[in-house]
């Protein structure tokens, strides 16, 4: 029989919600167990638009306290994660003057359906509060409203239906999955007796203890407390433990990268931010060099099964097609696409772009041979993980009988700790330690923050480079064995941005799977089997084209 472990927390999910709790909570002191069916951020946590930002739509729907605490997430995220969390100038184009203020007032009051053609008046007061909310912490410029002629001077091929455009600034994060896994160390570094744990599986429970099957062995835990953190599968999660509940109802996001030069070019490192011809809302933006374009939000319910779809496709590509006649949109210029099922709450609202981005925290108390409280991370958005964090911790405290002994406001999280003033100086340096070229240097510390020193460490001198990207076998065989990588693909879509930016070749994977066959000691059979089921995944669900 198994041995039974007392923890005080297990957090069933580790994307991004749950993950925050987990480092949260083990920087008050207390021992948790994090587990994942998959691995770790590779849910929903890993199809978001790649945007930290305040939730300027979100001034419409009268969520003030949301956008308030989005804007200063956003603001905290720059300065605690500025390795993977950078300033995003957006353009929003503006095609009319006086459009949509009654409309605008309809929806604050309550009304089910949103604003269409967003004039320039409406523009400039959205952009006016949104900077005032804006103003904690606040490390980016104010926002500015363009004329016509300008918009065009800064962005040629823009169709010339505009009006006006207003340029603000939020932010992108390069690697959100690495986010994830970054929380998640810092958790296990602050509290070493607790666990993260992937590609887990959640056995069965008898109220009093829960079981876990984790690489063929069981683990058999006794918590004092239960969080519900599996997004978009909560309620499937609650049913398994005793708990049946209808606390989600998701809405699909999708999105496509495309191998475009001449759009990044007028781009000029901006998104734009606009309105489709039906009125709803799209953006593209440079993301490492491609074009990301999305996102949609439609009812879905099946997150294991979600793909972007050929409809979705067509209407990013024609959305694009009217926003900017100059420029020439194709099927053939996609080099990825993915979807997830934002785990929002259940709603019957007729518009699903109009459900609460907001979170809340259920709580089922226990109950019968059930001797744990079970809390329910639902709703949220990417931004506002550690404010989310924050109180549900709180509350996990409270009951715990515990005091709150680390504020997480300003803490760095993962390659931001002791991120240098000068870079170029932490790059000098870190070059003559390591006998890492400058260059190399530079580029991993855009990449990992000061986690790139060890990595560059390993490389040495004259690192030995994949055939088609800029990652050097090494730095592969560090991550491997540094950062909890099962599968091949927990390494080529979540701990680097191999594949999502589409420059893995077949013959990159193949290089790949051998660096995980020696970290790991996979023989010639699983390292064959790992290829097939990556290719499959790539190819059938994200469109990647493998050459």
């Amino acid at each position: 029989m198994n041995d039974i472990r007392d923890i005080d927390v297990l957090i069933i999910g580790a994307g991004i919600n749950g993950a925050g709790l987990f480092r949260d909570l083990c920087e008050q002191g207390l021992t948790c167990v994090i587990a994942d069916k998959g691995d770790f951020g590779g849910g929903t946590s890993a199809a978001p638009s790649r945007l930290i930002h305040g939730g300027i739509k979100y001034l419409e729907t009268g969520e003030l306290r949301l956008v308030a605490q989005s804007t200063l997430e956003r603001n905290l995220l720059l300065k605690n994660a500025p390795h993977l969390v950078r300033p995003l100038p957006t353009v929003i184009p503006i095609f009319s003057w006086f459009k949509g203020v009654t409309a605008a007032m309809r929806t604050l009051l309550g009304s089910t359906t949103a604003p269409r053609s967003r004039g320039a008046v409406l523009m400039k007061t959205g952009l006016a509060m949104y900077d005032f909310y804006g103003r904690r912490h606040r490390v980016m410029p104010r926002h500015q409203l363009w004329s016509r002629r300008k918009a065009i001077r800064e962005i040629p091929p823009i169709t010339p239906r505009i009006v006006a455009a207003g340029q603000y600034y939020d932010a992108s994060v390069t690697l959100p999955e690495r986010l994830v896994w970054e929380l998640l160390a810092e958790g296990m570094r602050a509290s070493p007796a607790s666990q993260a744990l992937n590609h887990a599986t959640l056995e069965g429970t008898d109220g009093d203890t829960l079981r876990l099957a984790v690489a063929g062995e069981t683990q058999v835990l006794r918590p004092r407390m239960v969080v519900n953190a599996a997004g978009p599968w909560i309620d499937k999660v609650n049913a398994a433990l005793g708990v049946p509940s209808r606390l989600i109802g998701g809405t699909k996001g999708s999105h496509i990268l495309l191998d475009h030069p001449d759009l990044i070019a007028a781009l000029n490192g901006r998104m734009i931010y606009f309105e489709a011809d039906d009125g709803r809302i799209c953006l593209v933006y440079d993301y490492l060099g491609r074009a990301l374009v999305g996102s949609t939000d439609t009812r879905d319910d099946d997150p294991d099964n979600v793909a972007c779809d050929d409809a979705e496709v067509d209407y990013f590509l024609d959305a694009l097609r009217g926003l900017l006649p100059g420029l020439a949109f194709g099927r053939d210029q996609i080099v990825y696409a993915y979807a997830g099922i934002r785990p929002l709450p259940a709603s019957d609202a007729a518009n699903p772009g109009l459900i609460s981005r907001d979170h809340s925290a259920p709580i089922a108390e226990p109950e019968g041979a059930r001797r744990w409280p079970i809390i329910s991370l639902v709703g949220g958005k990417w931004t506002t993980f550690r404010g989310f964090a924050e109180e549900v911790a709180d509350t996990v405290l409270s009951r715990l009988g515990r005091t709150r002994r680390s504020d997480t406001k300003l803490m760095p999280i993962g390659g931001g700790r002791d991120y240098p003033r000068d870079p170029a100086d932490w790059v000098r340096r870190t070059a003559s330690e390591t006998g890492a070229g400058p260059d190399r240097a530079a580029t991993l510390l855009a990449r990992y923050g000061t986690t790139a020193a060890p990595i560059l460490a390993a490389e040495g001198a004259d690192p030995l480079m994949l055939r088609d990207a800029d990652y050097s076998l090494a730095e592969l065989d560090w991550l491997t064995r540094n950062e909890r990588v099962r599968h091949l693909t927990d390494l080529v879509m979540r701990r680097t941005a191999l594949a999502i930016t589409g420059h893995l070749s077949r013959r990159d994977l193949d290089s790949v799977a051998q660096v995980c066959a020696r970290a790991l000691d996979w023989d010639d059979a699983r390292t064959a089997r790992e290829v097939q089921e990556a290719e499959a995944i790539l190819v059938g669900r994200h469109r990647l084209k493998l050459s």
